[in-house]
């Protein structure tokens, strides 16, 4: 199983960018040829270089063919961020194999769930994972010097990949992305030019983190990933590596931002050009920080999903000009806001995000495994909910499945979480609906404090200027305080486990305010 011939220069152009149709697999070895002493990946510490990624990829691309893997294949990938990550992924598609990334942090009936669902040739998995039908190779114990890393015959995978979501309003839910994979205009970006230097802080489980870190290599980018995000750590790496563009969720944003002045003013960040986030609504003030701190020109929020039904975009100084906005669609996407009633709302009123794609039919560009589409006619929708200002411009109120109905009132977490977070001792907020039985449901706080921050006695002389902007309607009747942490690594809470682990628990950890 070798290339008959193989030329770095069928697969990219005389500038090194790659072209149109390309095999991803035959990439990553084309910068090899061309690049190969230039550091493709770094991760903890371990650096490669774009020869050492390939001969290892080619080496694990032929691991994988000895025990029946073959074109057309799923490949899932169960694992922290780790040099193995990348080059699962990319042996998979050298073999015209699906790459099936899952969050290592799912619990054993979640990945027997997906397991089943997907039925994987194979399982690449960190040591402590664990399967219970498909063969797995443990990531620590692959044995790949037996196995020859010259380059492959080209392979294309089609569908290209199968993403997981990361489970923020329950079961995860599998996103097949049917665009093979070749290099085209579906993978690359105006933003994320060829040859930079990307740093990576999120799971690579994630979208967003395949966009910054997986397809950067295909351009010849090097690619420095954090093991798991820490805010001190992500400041060093880039004054580092000095990268050109850096992805983070607004988590990360915040932590960032409330480390001790001191820390942060010190920083060198002066590389980056692009700042790119996304995966869920960012604090005003969070954006406002990092728009002062490194220029509103350099801060791009995008509106989107794995599916690619439909997106927006905002820069940092249109933000300023529409506080809280994620921006407007291309020309390409036409966004409708549908009321209960399923008919179009006018501006201003809240109902569900829904995307007609002009040219493109819904479903057409993907499916899901296990989970239903929103599709209905034309549209297509996430299930968020959201408005449009008189501009255009779309405004994210909350997802359909976190709103929670208080005495027939529509309520929407993420503004009161936003309100809360604005506190300098919280990191990270995750209200919920409580069953009641006068009200229907009573709104419920979890609180996760800064380190070193004591739970207080009082939560609402604690949060007293917090709760003063909400709307009487809209604050928390009971609070409960933690140091664990409510998100995970790509920004997402699990909102509906939060309130099944109240419910079914009976735990009472909660303390009134005094108002």
């Amino acid at each position: 199983m070798t290339a008959a011939s193989f030329a770095a220069s069928d697969y990219l152009h005389d500038d090194g960018t790659p072209r149109v149709g390309a095999p991803m697999g035959m990439l990553l070895s084309a910068h090899a040829a061309m690049r190969g002493s230039v550091t493709a990946l770094s991760i903890a510490d371990r650096d490669l270089t774009f020869a050492e990624l390939d001969s290892a990829t080619n080496r694990l691309a032929r691991r994988l063919a000895s025990i029946g893997v073959q074109n057309g294949d799923t490949v899932m990938i169960c694992m922290r961020n780790r040099v193995e990550f990348v080059q699962t992924f990319y042996a998979a598609w050298k073999l015209g194999a699906m790459p099936c990334p899952i969050s290592f942090r799912l619990v054993a009936s979640e990945l027997a769930e997906l397991e089943r669902l997907v039925q994987p040739r194979v399982v690449v998995a960190d040591i402590a994972t664990a399967f219970s039908v498909s063969p797995v190779l443990e990531a620590d114990a692959l044995g790949l010097h037996e196995f020859s890393d010259e380059p492959l015959p080209p392979a294309v995978a089609e569908p290209g990949k199968i993403i997981a979501s990361g489970g923020s309003t329950g079961r995860p839910k599998l996103t097949i992305d049917p665009v093979p994979s070749i290099w085209g205009p579906d993978k690359a970006s105006t933003f994320r030019p060829a040859m930079i230097t990307t740093v990576n802080a999120g799971p690579l489980y994630h979208t967003m983190p395949y966009n910054y870190c997986i397809l950067p290599l295909a351009e010849g980018s090097t690619v420095v990933s954090m093991e798991r995000f820490e805010p001190v750590e992500w400041l060093r790496l880039v004054e580092k590596h000095r990268p050109h563009s850096v992805n983070l969720v607004p988590t990360m944003m915040s932590r960032i931002a409330k480390l001790p002045e001191t820390v942060t003013r010190n920083a060198d960040l002066s590389s980056i050009e692009v700042l790119f986030h996304a995966a869920a609504v960012c604090p005003a003030d969070v954006k406002r920080w990092w728009l002062d701190r490194i220029g509103p020109e350099k801060v791009l929020e995008v509106y989107g999903g794995t599916e690619r039904i439909g997106s927006t975009m905002i820069r940092g100084d249109e933000w300023l000009a529409h506080p809280g906005s994620v921006g407007r669609p291309p020309p390409s996407d036409e966004i409708v806001i549908i009321g209960e009633d399923g008919r179009e709302l006018p501006p201003g009123k809240i109902g569900e995000i829904s995307f007609r794609r002009r040219g493109v039919g819904p479903g057409t560009k993907y499916r899901y495994i296990g989970s239903e589409t929103r599709i209905r006619g034309e549209l297509d929708s996430f299930g968020d909910m959201g408005w449009l200002d008189d501009d255009g411009y779309l405004y994210i109120a909350d997802r359909r499945t976190d709103m929670v109905v208080v005495a027939g009132v529509n309520i929407f977490p993420a503004e009161i979480e936003a309100a809360l977070e604005r506190h300098p001792d919280i990191l990270c907020c995750a209200v919920i609906g409580l069953p009641d039985d006068d009200l229907g449901n009573i709104l419920h706080a979890i609180v996760e404090l800064a380190e070193g921050t004591a739970a207080p006695q009082d939560a609402g002389e604690f949060l007293a200027v917090q709760l003063l902007q909400l709307a009487p309607f809209k604050r928390p009747r009971s609070f409960e305080f933690t140091q664990e942490r409510l998100r995970d690594d790509a920004g997402k809470v699990r909102r509906g486990a939060l309130r099944a682990a109240r419910i079914d628990d009976g735990r009472d950890q909660a303390t009134k305010p005094s108002m």
